[in-house]
């Protein structure tokens, strides 16, 4: 059985699935918005980009409750000083293999895209399984 908008033979990379998390934030973007902007989507994390667009961190529901956790004031910290610097990035030719075994291996939610040195999307645990298994994001409609 073939399905509509899925290549021959099925999704290979992760570049060739289209990944349903787009939100990313400013360095200096204060936390009290990225938690809105965070429970407002339903996203569990994002990543933080300079203003062309690169990969400088990722922040987190985990970090955003740390820093509440450690008594800081989420409208004065920004998403530079809460983000995690060491967080995984994938680019389009990461195999989904290779995704799948990272998310499970890191207990990473989802991972920021690099195309073209710029963050494109994240993949999600969600999105990685609608690829093994043929669908697009469509599906949930």
């Amino acid at each position: 059985m073939t399905i509509q908008g899925t290549p021959a033979g099925g999704f290979k990379t992760i570049g060739q699935i289209d990944g349903t998390n787009v939100l990313h934030f400013s360095a200096k973007q204060s936390g009290s918005a990225i938690a809105v902007e965070l429970l407002s989507s339903h996203t569990s994390g994002a990543p933080v980009v300079d203003g062309e667009g690169k990969f400088i961190g990722f922040v987190s529901e985990f970090d955003i409750l740390g820093a509440i956790e450690s008594g800081k004031d989420l409208g004065k910290v920004t998403a530079d000083q809460l983000m995690n610097k060491d967080h995984f990035v994938a680019d389009e030719s990461t195999t989904i293999a290779d995704a799948i075994r990272l998310m499970k291996e890191k207990h990473l939610l989802n991972i920021p895209v690099v195309k073209q040195g710029k963050v494109a999307y994240s993949v999600t645990r969600h999105d990685l399984l609608r690829a093994r298994i043929g669908l697009g994001p469509g599906i949930e409609e």
